[in-house]
């Protein structure tokens, strides 16, 4: 094995328990929600604004330092901010009121956002153009193994065992030595790496350019509902199966955990999958798959066997394929090469925006007129939105191949 070849290996493990552990310290409130909402009184809006100031604080720090990043550079702010959330993981064990908890999701949203754009930026920048979305899909997949699998089942297991702010303290233990991993091993990537061409300086006026690829503004749309789609679950789903179908809490992250372990097995086969037939086919039956998850938890006889139900919601939970090609590698293959990470920064922003901060505060607002059920609804029709966009995206695999930088009328 070359070296290129074998720091690229590197790289993308590092990254993989890196964007792991940032989505450990994200999620875990959705899952200790039904042990410290009763303590703080909260009602369903205000568990969906948690959520939210995450959302909105993520969006604006995600595009801000992912545009600086295209300009300085990209391990001098994604050391720092492994750190900083990972401080804040901890604090949020401590808070002993729902402002001071709001208030440090804020931060840790702000800390968080930029390690999604420059992570995801340096592996499509330094992996070979035919394994970019195995790379990918590689590293996003850690948020369905650790994020959405590991992570229900160890913080309620923990707060089931210790109290739910231990859970917060065992959440921000890995990113102390992630940090120090990507300190000590990671380089900056060559700039334009990815596509074999040389850097281009990168000014401000030019980032507005992105907006002429159409390719640009159907990824914001379909990210959009992937995002309405994840965080209304995450939100939503473990209050209902507390709530409605009046299952245990650890029942609920039994659940949501077999939905996290199906959604990173084929984070790893359905983005390499991509690689070979194309981008568009391989999103439209994620989408297609995905739209049965918050639908399964809603027959209520499943309820009567939990094992059967957990195999459901794990053979069809495609998520975070879908977040590998929507947010990430349609951005970065239907724009310039200097653009990596503010495309997905821009991406991301309409993504959180309108996905994870306006639809949770819409559900909780519906769920608390209508019930629960109807925010499992709102997730499944995020996912059909995906499924939407997907029909009308430009194809980019196959474009890229033949000629590395799409330019905007080819884009349209």
């Amino acid at each position: 094995m070359d070296i290129s070849r074998r720091y690229e290996n590197t790289l993308v493990a590092i990254l993989f328990f890196s964007w792991g552990t940032v989505f450990l310290d994200r999620t875990s409130q959705h899952y200790l929600a039904p042990y410290f909402a009763p303590e703080f009184h909260l009602s369903h809006q205000q568990i969906g604004m948690l959520g939210s100031v995450v959302a909105v604080t993520w969006a604006l720090s995600t595009l801000f330092f992912g545009a600086l990043s295209d300009r300085v550079g990209r391990k001098l702010i994604l050391v720092p901010v492994v750190f900083i959330f990972s401080t804040l993981s901890w604090i949020s064990g401590i808070v002993h009121s729902f402002h001071q908890l709001l208030l440090v999701r804020a931060l840790l949203g702000i800390a968080e956002g930029p390690a999604w754009s420059i992570m995801t930026a340096m592996i499509e920048e330094s992996s070979h153009p035919t394994r970019r979305g195995r790379n990918i899909g590689i590293v996003v997949s850690a948020a369905a193994l650790v994020g959405l699998a590991v992570a229900p089942v160890l913080t309620t297991q923990v707060a089931a065992r210790a109290g739910w702010r231990w859970a917060f303290f065992v959440s921000g233990v890995p990113g102390f030595l992630l940090g120090l991993l990507i300190w000590k091993f990671v380089r900056e990537p060559e700039r334009g790496n990815a596509s074999g061409s040389p850097g281009q300086p990168v000014k401000i006026r030019d980032f507005l350019s992105l907006l002429r690829y159409r390719n640009m503004w159907l990824c914001c749309a379909g990210a959009a509902g992937f995002l309405s789609w994840l965080f209304l679950h995450n939100i939503f789903a473990p209050l209902y199966i507390t709530e409605v179908a009046h299952q245990a809490p650890t029942t609920a992250g039994f659940l949501m955990g077999a939905s996290g372990l199906g959604s990173f097995f084929f984070a790893l086969f359905f983005p390499r999958l991509s690689d070979r037939i194309g981008r568009k086919p391989v999103l439209l039956v994620m989408a297609a798959m995905s739209t049965m998850v918050p639908l399964a938890l809603l027959i209520a006889p499943l309820y009567a066997h939990p094992w059967v139900l957990a195999a459901i919601v794990c053979l069809t939970n495609a998520g975070q394929g879908i977040g590998a090609l929507i947010l990430v590698l349609v951005p970065t293959e239907s724009v310039p090469p200097q653009f990596a990470a503010t495309a997905i920064g821009l991406a991301t922003l309409a993504a959180e925006i309108i996905g994870a901060t306006l639809a949770p505060i819409l559900a909780g607002t519906v769920a608390q007129s209508y019930g629960l059920a109807a925010a499992m609804w709102m997730s499944a029709g995020g996912a059909l939105l995906v499924f939407v966009v997907a029909l009308c995206l430009k194809e980019t695999h196959l474009a890229r191949a033949a000629r590395p930088v799409l330019q905007p009328a080819a884009a349209d």
